[in-house]
């Protein structure tokens, strides 16, 4: 800077000089007042050189002038520099997007956190209040900006409220928004600068915590939270209780805090149980424990709770959290019901022994009635009511027999557990009940189908599989229809481990949308048959079940039924 100013000046000198010379050679021309020509040559050098000395110094003067003002403007810049990058540290830290907006000309700048928290790029920002109010939450947005206009109507410097911003991708961030108000000499507000701070996950995890305390208060089980270990050799004192603890046991939260739960310990709580919680706390192991415990008027009741251990950020104990519930009206129900599965089962030891004496006792009497009708069978009996009346009590008797044979076959069924099975052959099986059935056979020659296929044998018991068949095919016969000729299919076959028996007849049906809940019912009659007992379908679904099968039917009424039996060869 100085250089320049010696170049400036010594152009300055040599200008001038050079001025003056000319001037004074143009002088010289004229011979009159030589001296004085001198004279006032000389005092032209010394004016020139006296100037040039005054202008060096005025500008030195301003030099330095302007070098003190260039170096605070330079000094100024430097700090406005540091000052925005700290700025811009301080806001990417605080996870804050700057905004300043000049109110009266309503332009708004909002700094990089725009982009990086909001993700918006430059070209889509608006420089107006209208794109700020205009991404505010709908549901914020009037509230936020009633709160906004108050606020500088009333000329109060600081302002803060929460909404709901906008992202670029439409999505939306809680925010905290906080803004200064300048004003001017008059007051008037000319300026705002604010900040908006992401607090989403605060706010999640508030709104969370609130879910959480409502879920809490609002159970009717009782949560009881303690500190993580012993006080004084007593279980860990308690911080918190709920409001369904104090229904539960009496005591309020006042009364119990600060204390151990050894004040529910009744005199009879199973020691082990109490080792069960001690063991718990020394491992810090999850647990569930079942004890007796006293309510606060020492009423005693059964407690379930959990024990679960909380950790804390650097995985370390820091509480126990224990979820208590009232089962002493489930353990009342329990004990009720072991009494009467204890009584049910021994009546049913009583009724099963009845059965059998009774099976025992009638056979007797039967067999001795029997003896007697068949020796009256061989004398000769001319009244004819008299023969009615035998004949009536011949069968009556005969329907009393099969009916005691088909009881003890029920109750032999569902005594045993488990029956042994065999490999039976099909066609050995349906030899023997032909051979039962002849007279009923030959008597309504029903038309038979039989087809096997590649099934032969079968693993099942052989007396239930005879038993089964020869009731399905009496049933058939005795429930034909008097309109067409009886018409009986069976047929089996195989799929993967499993035999198919099918058994079709034509006969006259069964209405199931009445009776479809009634079809294996014991002592269900389904037609208005003399001889029915009601028995047959019950006894034929327990054997097929005592072997592990399944039975089905399908019927229609005046058109036939279908049963299919289904067995694990």
């Amino acid at each position: 800077m100085k250089n320049k100013s010696n170049q400036i000046t010594i152009v300055y000198l040599l200008t001038a000089l050079f001025a003056v010379i000319v001037f004074h050679k143009l002088s010289l021309r004229h011979a009159t007042f030589a001296n004085f020509r001198i004279y006032s040559f000389a005092k032209d050098i010394i004016f020139v050189v006296l100037t040039g000395i005054t202008y060096r110094y005025i500008l030195s003067k301003n030099e330095n002038r302007n070098h003190s003002i260039f170096k605070k403007l330079k000094e100024s810049n430097d700090e406005i520099k540091e000052s925005n990058e700290k700025y811009d540290i301080v806001a990417k830290a605080t996870s804050d997007t700057i905004w300043d907006w000049k109110i009266q000309e309503d332009k708004i700048f909002w700094n990089k956190g725009i982009k990086n928290i909001f993700g918006y790029d430059e070209n889509q920002v608006g420089n107006s209040s209208a794109w700020w109010f205009g991404n505010i939450h709908p549901e914020d947005s009037i509230k936020m900006s009633i709160k906004l206009y108050s606020f500088i109507e009333q000329k109060t410097e600081n302002w803060q409220d929460e909404y709901r911003f906008k992202c670029s991708d439409n999505s939306y961030k809680y925010v905290l928004d906080r803004g200064f108000l300048l004003k001017d000499e008059n007051g008037k507000a000319i300026r705002m600068i604010g900040s908006l701070q992401d607090v989403t996950k605060q706010k999640e995890e508030e709104l969370r915590l609130k879910l959480l305390e409502t879920v809490i208060l609002q159970t009717k089980d009782a949560i009881i939270i303690t500190e993580a270990s012993f006080n004084n050799r007593k279980l860990p004192k308690i911080i918190y209780v709920n409001p369904a603890f104090t229904v539960m046991t009496g005591y309020t939260s006042n009364e119990i805090i600060g204390k151990s739960p050894d004040i529910l310990k009744a005199p009879n709580t199973p020691l082990d149980d109490i080792k069960k919680i001690i063991n718990s706390i020394n491992k810090s192991e999850e647990s569930l424990i079942e004890t007796i415990c006293y309510r606060k008027n020492k009423e005693e009741f059964w407690l379930h709770f959990s024990m679960i251990p909380i950790y804390n950020s650097e995985n370390e104990l820091s509480h126990w959290i224990s979820i208590q519930r009232d089962i002493s009206e489930e353990k009342k129900q329990e004990k009720e019901k072991e009494q009467l599965i204890k009584e049910l089962t021994q009546n049913n030891k009583d009724l099963k022994q009845f059965s059998y004496i009774t099976s025992h006792n009638l056979r007797a009497p039967i067999s001795n009635l029997t003896g007697l009708l068949n020796l009256i069978e061989d004398i000769k009996i001319e009244d004819p009511e008299l023969t009615e009346i035998l004949d009536g009590f011949n069968k009556s008797t005969q329907q009393l027999n099969e009916t005691i044979n088909d009881l003890t076959k029920v109750m032999v069924i569902k005594d045993n557990a488990s029956i042994q099975k065999e490999a039976v052959t099909l066609k050995e099986v349906f030899e023997n009940i032909f051979n039962q059935l002849t007279f009923q056979i030959n008597l309504y020659k029903p038309s038979l189908k039989l087809n096997f296929g590649e099934v032969s044998v079968l693993n099942v018991n052989k007396s239930y599989i005879e038993s089964i068949l020869l009731n399905l095919l009496t049933n058939s016969i005795k429930y034909r229809s008097e309109d067409r000729t009886l018409q009986i299919t069976i047929s089996a076959i195989q799929i993967d481990n499993s035999v198919i028996l099918t058994f079709r007849d034509n006969g006259i049906g069964i209405d199931l949308e009445r009776n479809k809940d009634k079809i294996f019912g014991l002592y269900q009659r389904f037609h208005n048959y003399p001889d029915s007992k009601g028995l047959g379908l019950y006894l034929v679904k327990s054997q097929v079940e005592a072997m592990g099968g399944t039975i089905e039917i399908k019927s229609e009424v005046n058109k036939g039924t279908t049963f299919t039996l289904t067995f694990k060869n």
